[in-house]
């Protein structure tokens, strides 16, 4: 009886001992980037639509300027940017954007 409790001892403390790490795969880049201007007085979250579907791209602070990595967008694909205000009250756009390396926006 003891040399089972002793046993069953060992293993739990070995499978105590694992080191698991948890991560996601980075995003594929797809080069693409969109260099935005915010001249609004509070922080937009900015948004690529591209065949009907909104992709988040990250958001950019009031009066600042930040470079956003677009991924799963070719080159040269007809985009809409969209740009909603943190607390949803504006949202600009604009159609029929050819994607490159560096798309240049500024809003409003």
């Amino acid at each position: 009886m003891r040399m089972l409790t002793v046993v069953l001892l060992a293993a739990s403390l070995a499978a105590c001992n694992r080191t698991v790490e948890v991560g996601s795969a980075p995003s594929p880049s797809s080069g693409m980037a969109v260099h935005l201007t915010n001249n609004a007085s509070q922080a937009v979250n900015a948004y690529v639509t591209s065949s009907g579907s909104d992709v988040f791209i990250g958001q950019v602070g009031a009066n600042s300027v930040k470079t956003l990595s677009v991924s799963g967008v070719s080159s040269g694909s007809s985009v809409t940017l969209k740009a909603k205000t943190v607390d949803g009250a504006r949202t600009y756009t604009k159609d029929n954007v050819s994607l490159t390396s560096s798309t240049d926006w500024t809003v409003p």
